[in-house]
């Protein structure tokens, strides 16, 4: 009887682990990889939270209207690896980005590259990686 049980808290315990990996997800879902945004805009708000690190964006129009964006980066460990310190983006920067939209809500992206402007250098570049796990192409 105790190994039985000691079995089925094994099984149990595997399938609560393996179950993040099965929540997280996927590219397609969330993002149209056939539409490419190129805006540029102001840094409202930079959120160093997981399981993705935010960036906020005011973007105005031609008409004048102010859309509001929410780039969807990756963790902000991976984000700290690629050499980004907390005040390398802060409220107020002017940036360039290209993204994909959301499918559902059009003004939550998932950036490929995002630039201040007057920089040359990008500050942050979607990875292969990154590209290759999300199923989009990389930048």
């Amino acid at each position: 009887m105790k190994m039985k049980l000691g079995m089925v808290v094994a099984v149990l315990g595997l399938f609560q682990l393996a179950m993040p990996a099965v929540a997280h997800h996927g590219f397609d879902t969330e993002y149209d990889r056939t539409l490419k945004l190129s805006l540029t805009g102001v840094v409202t708000q930079v959120s160093w939270q997981n399981p993705h690190m935010r960036i906020y964006v005011d973007v105005t129009d031609a008409k004048g209207v102010v859309t509001n964006y929410n780039l969807e980066l990756d963790s902000p460990n991976n984000i700290r690896r690629m050499g980004w310190g907390k005040n390398d983006l802060v409220p107020g920067d002017k940036v360039n980005f290209e993204a994909n939209p959301g499918k559902i809500v059009k003004n939550r992206v998932a950036p490929s590259i995002i630039t201040k402007v007057g920089d040359s250098k990008p500050l942050f570049k979607r990875s292969a990686e990154t590209a290759q796990r999300e199923g989009a192409p990389a930048k």
